[in-house]
């Protein structure tokens, strides 16, 4: 048994795909995960599961959220607590350390896309946006001050769109102090 956390795309947001959180637990334990957690209500969930392939547990968690919340067409990626680990520990240098002047987030890539592929298909505003490939994901910066010219808000308009799901540097941070706060 490992730790992991599923990161929903697309629920609860701007009033489309409505997942309250009490039920996604549940759902995780009806799928039979031990464990199970929810932090804040962009579908994070923090899990107990067999250790399997990536894509393996992706499918069966995809699939339990499929038969319970019909409305929501099932998009997860899956991490494992030393994938998260990896995510915050080789962030790139000052990447979340400067909240009042930058706004900092992580794109959580599926594992069909790779992140070198992704930064360059992401359009960036010179001056304004900063972009590294990660493991798994795609880090992206952008300056507070001029953050309505930054070009992350074109990133859901893109057709690789769709093999993401985004989070702030904060709720990535948290996310991994509660895989590690947990025992399995």
């Amino acid at each position: 048994m490992a730790r992991y956390v599923a990161l929903l795309r697309g629920i609860n947001v701007g009033g489309k795909n409505p997942i309250p959180m009490p039920a996604l637990k549940a759902c995780f334990e009806d799928a039979g995960f031990e464990g199970v957690g929810t932090y804040i209500q962009s579908g994070n969930v923090v899990f107990t599961g067999p250790s399997s392939s990536q894509a393996a547990l992706t499918e069966r968690v995809e699939r339990a959220i499929q038969k319970t919340f019909a409305h929501y067409e099932a998009s997860v990626v899956v991490k494992s607590r030393s994938q998260m680990r990896t995510v915050v520990d080789k962030a790139p240098d000052g990447f979340g350390r400067e909240p009042e002047k930058y706004r900092y987030d992580v794109c959580f890539l599926k594992p069909s896309v790779a992140a070198r592929q992704v930064v360059a298909s992401l359009p960036t505003k010179e001056g304004v946006d900063r972009i590294w490939a990660g493991s798994g994901v795609v880090y992206f910066s952008r300056l507070t001050s001029r953050a309505t010219s930054s070009r992350m808000n074109r990133v859901a308009s893109l057709p690789v769109y769709k093999q993401m799901t985004i989070r702030n540097w904060n709720t990535t941070t948290k996310l991994r102090e509660l895989l590690d706060a947990e025992t399995a």
